[in-house]
């Protein structure tokens, strides 16, 4: 089993946390910031590298995460998966006229 397999079993017993930390951003006015984006941030981030976790350590660096580090880490993302001009709101200023 990978390690990242491994951190993915205790998704279920995190959720919780996962669920908290969305609400907060949307309290924080940071958009609809969903659990799974939470989720995928910390395992590409902040679990890494990281060869074992206790679930106490999970919720721990689930409540740490700052709004600022997770739309760093999402705006890095956005760049790497394509370009803005091929998204929609790309298009709609590529064909608004002058």
């Amino acid at each position: 089993m990978t390690q990242k397999d491994e951190i993915e079993k205790y998704r279920h017993h995190v959720k919780p946390a996962l669920v908290s930390k969305a609400e907060e951003f949307k309290i924080l006015d940071y958009g609809d910031v969903t659990e799974s984006e939470i989720w995928n941030y910390l395992r590409n981030k902040k679990w890494k590298k990281k060869t074992e976790l206790m679930v106490h350590e999970m919720v721990a660096d689930i409540m740490a995460v700052k709004p600022s580090e997770f739309m760093t880490f999402a705006t890095i993302e956005s760049f790497k998966s394509g370009s803005w001009f091929d998204s929609e709101e790309g298009k709609q200023i590529g064909t608004a006229k002058e």
